[in-house]
């Protein structure tokens, strides 16, 4: 695997799954050092860490640890236990701060890093959304995830890529919810109408072939306030149902979910999706939406999606049909 500064010490990834899959017993510091190949003060420097990170660690040096419930940290270890036999359970970067996923998982691809890869992050300094913006990270509350894919397809299909990973994140959070999630085109998952998670689809390619796309993926998970401004179009799971989720067994079934879809969508092509973003969102087909390009805003009616997951949209001026490669999408009073 790449070297790369900032990535949680594998030794401290070790210490968390060794308390994790121990969680009834009491083990001592000297078993763990041993356990981990470190010293005994280093644990106990681990272990106030772990609590800085609000993992209730019970006990300490001369007695023993153990953890009172398992923590939810992404942890690359406990990860690729859950997610053998996909191409994520063997390269898992995971960062306790960083500016953004994206960056790095960028950064992995022009190295040369294998299709598979996933960046992970507890907290993001400058994470981002789509045209510029600004995805806030609170700390271990999110999920801020991004994978390294190398698939062979043109460039001009990588809209179906971001359309994968909707569907994965959709049906990720559709087992938390009570109401069922919606898809907005090209990258929002709405409950309720508020935003609770968002795709970012990044490539370096020529104009024939794609040398790789990074696809990051966030999802509000146990926030329970949204930052002044968003209160009316964004939520997460916990303040949608009023229960702490697990963001290890939600990001596990999203990797999952993910690998499912895009086998699919590799060995079927297209159709398959875009059947399935018909089935879920109500944004496929006569949505009535106010689209706002560089160039010009409009409105009109969904029209479907093009095989290569571009939208239709019916304009109400007369125009016809406009193919819509990029832009912002809301619902049109």
């Amino acid at each position: 695997m790449a070297n790369l500064p900032g990535t949680t010490d594998r030794r401290l990834d070790a210490l968390l799954t060794l308390l994790a899959e121990n969680s009834t017993i009491v083990i001592s510091g000297a078993k763990i050092a041993k356990e981990i190949g470190v010293t005994r003060q280093q644990v106990w420097r681990w272990i106030e860490k772990l609590r800085e990170l609000g993992v209730r660690v019970k006990g300490h040096a001369a007695t023993g640890y153990h953890i009172e419930r398992a923590p939810d940290i992404l942890a690359a270890q406990l990860l690729s236990h859950r997610l053998y036999g996909t191409p994520f359970a063997r390269r898992i970067y995971h960062f306790f701060k960083i500016d953004s996923t994206n960056t790095v998982a960028m950064q992995l691809g022009e190295q040369g890093e294998p299709h598979g890869a996933v960046v992970l992050a507890e907290e993001q300094t400058a994470g981002r959304g789509r045209a510029g913006r600004k995805w806030i990270s609170e700390k271990s509350a999110g999920i801020h995830c991004t994978v390294l894919l190398r698939p062979a397809i043109p460039p001009a299909h990588a809209p179906l890529l971001t359309l994968v990973a909707g569907l994965a994140a959709r049906d990720a959070a559709a087992e938390e919810l009570d109401a069922a999630p919606d898809i907005r085109w090209p990258n929002d998952l709405l409950v309720r109408g508020r935003k609770f998670s968002g795709i970012l689809t990044e490539m370096h390619a020529e104009p024939d072939r794609m040398h790789y796309a990074v696809v990051g993926i966030g999802i509000n998970v146990n926030q329970t306030k949204m930052p002044p401004g968003l209160e009316d179009i964004a939520t997460s799971l916990r303040m949608e149902t009023g229960k702490t989720h697990s963001r290890l067994e939600v990001l596990i079934r999203l990797l999952r979910h993910l690998d499912r879809y895009y086998n699919q969508f590799l060995s079927e092509g297209a159709t398959p999706m875009l059947r399935r973003f018909a089935e879920v969102s109500s944004y496929f087909q006569g949505k009535r939406v106010r689209i706002t390009t560089a160039r010009e805003t409009f409105t009109g009616s969904t029209a479907g999606l093009e095989p290569s997951g571009v939208l239709r949209v019916l304009r109400d001026d007369g125009g016809g049909i406009e193919l819509v490669l990029s832009g912002d999408v809301a619902e049109a009073d």
